[in-house]
């Protein structure tokens, strides 16, 4: 049995920044990864759909460009140039990630499967079939989450695919049928449209993007449909079938009503699922709610002390940088003796269709059930000097502030460059710059957040 001070079972945006960190302050720490260096994000998750949207974007600008004057005759997508782009800078990443941590003193770095054999003891199935064991006084598990895959009739007789799986496709397929109308069946959805398949969405909600406000579900359904992707809400497939050689059939019900789709590529994006069936969680008394996610205090400790769940597979956001902050609350808390919790952070987040939605703070819808006293201010992308200048004037930004006392609630940004536009008043949030200091703030023009302006000039005192 090898003691060390601490084990990090997963190397995703918490385990691996926090081995580096603990072995820095001086314990003997080891890493165990069972697939890949980096976790879902550097390998299927943010680093490679985001340089896909790059390449989709390209395609829809050279579609759009004749518009600003420049018109392009002819080009072509190169899916199999476009994977290798992707999978260069998964690579880069990846690897990078892994040598900095096998180079750093203190740190070991183990590839294989993690299970607990008792508290705080894990056995490890190395790549060659041996066994190592292992034992610490602190564990830290962020072993992430796989696509969730849900029970159709006949879906697991046709060759679907996942958020995973669909990234090693190196062609354009004819038909995509996405099951799943949020953040990764939207991104997917509008990309491999502007590679140049048929796209249909199925959402079985009444909309898609279903937690955001109505208003963000409508334009975000309007955007898509402009480029020609159908959109089905109320909608649910029940059932898969495919003979040898043909297309594949879906039966799905759409408000109540029964009908077959023909398509060639179905990509399941219904949500994801906690990697922890295999860990043996009971061996260590650490508790998990009924969906398998692990939970925790507001520490991030989990129900077995000393024992730390980090990231996608504790449950709630999940978001890299929630990872992040996940890691950097418990470092600090172990190493620096501050007393931190995940109470009252902020959850930024940001959907990279195009254009972006940045989020921050409450909704209007959140804001009225909770019963405040509050204001909407909104303006359309088409009242941004901006926006009308390159272009591009789908969507809006809108902000939900306290009536009394100015401060910005929530804010919501459907529009070019959303995202960054979103952290501005984000930023405004943190320092309690209220939305009347704002409207008369000096912007450089004419930047997209210079409009935050006439966004707070709708309002009125």
């Amino acid at each position: 049995m090898k003691k060390y001070d601490a084990i990090v079972i997963g190397s995703g945006q918490a385990g691996a920044p926090l081995a580096k960190k603990l072995a820095a302050a001086g314990m003997k720490t080891v890493i165990i990864e069972k697939r890949f260096y980096g976790g879902t994000c550097v390998n299927d998750g943010c680093t490679p759909t985001k340089t896909w949207v790059a390449s989709a974007k390209a395609a829809y600008m050279a579609g759009k460009s004749a518009e600003l004057g420049v018109p392009v005759k002819k080009f072509s997508v190169n899916m199999p140039k476009i994977k290798k782009r992707k999978d260069e800078i998964v690579m880069r990443s990846r690897i990078g990630g892994q040598h900095a941590a096998e180079k750093t003193k203190g740190l070991d770095v183990v590839f294989g499967e993690a299970v607990f054999t008792g508290e705080k003891a894990v056995t490890v199935i190395l790549k060659n079939g041996k066994k190592a064991n292992m034992q610490a006084d602190l564990v830290f598990l962020n072993t992430g989450c796989l696509p969730l895959i849900p029970e159709i009739e006949g879906l697991n007789e046709i060759q679907y695919l996942n958020s995973t799986t669909i990234l090693d496709l190196d062609y354009v397929p004819e038909h995509l049928l996405v099951l799943g109308g949020n953040y990764i069946g939207l991104e997917f959805g509008q990309m491999f449209r502007r590679f140049g398949s048929k796209v249909t969405i199925l959402e079985k909600s009444a909309r898609i993007v279903a937690k955001e406000d109505e208003d963000i579900s409508a334009e975000m359904q309007t955007i898509l449909e402009a480029e020609s992707i159908k959109v089905l809400t109320n909608a649910q497939a029940t059932k898969f079938k495919q003979k040898p050689g043909s297309k594949i059939t879906a039966t799905v019900t759409v408000n109540g009503e029964e009908k077959k789709i023909k398509c060639s590529h179905v990509l399941v994006a219904v949500g994801r699922a906690p990697q922890t069936k295999t860990l043996g969680l009971d061996k260590a008394g650490i508790k998990t709610d009924d969906r398998g996610f692990i939970t925790v205090n507001t520490k991030l400790e989990t129900s077995a002390k000393g024992v730390y769940a980090l990231g996608d597979v504790k449950g709630g956001p999940a978001f890299t940088h929630i990872s992040y902050n996940d890691y950097t609350i418990v470092y600090r808390n172990i190493v620096e003796k501050q007393k931190l919790n995940t109470n009252d952070r902020p959850l930024p987040y940001c959907m990279f269709t195009d254009p972006q939605l940045g989020r921050i703070g409450i909704s209007e819808a959140e804001a009225k059930k909770q019963g405040l006293d509050y204001k909407v201010a909104k303006l359309p992308m088409a009242h941004v000097a901006r926006a009308i200048e390159n272009g591009d004037t789908r969507g809006f930004m809108k902000a939900i502030v306290d009536t009394k006392t100015k401060k910005i609630l929530g804010a919501a940004v459907l529009g070019p460059e959303g995202g960054e536009i979103m952290t501005v008043l984000q930023m405004a949030m943190e320092g309690g710059i209220t939305y009347d200091r704002i409207r008369y703030c000096v912007f450089a023009h004419p930047l997209y957040s210079e409009s935050l302006n006439n966004l707070f000039m709708s309002l009125e005192d």
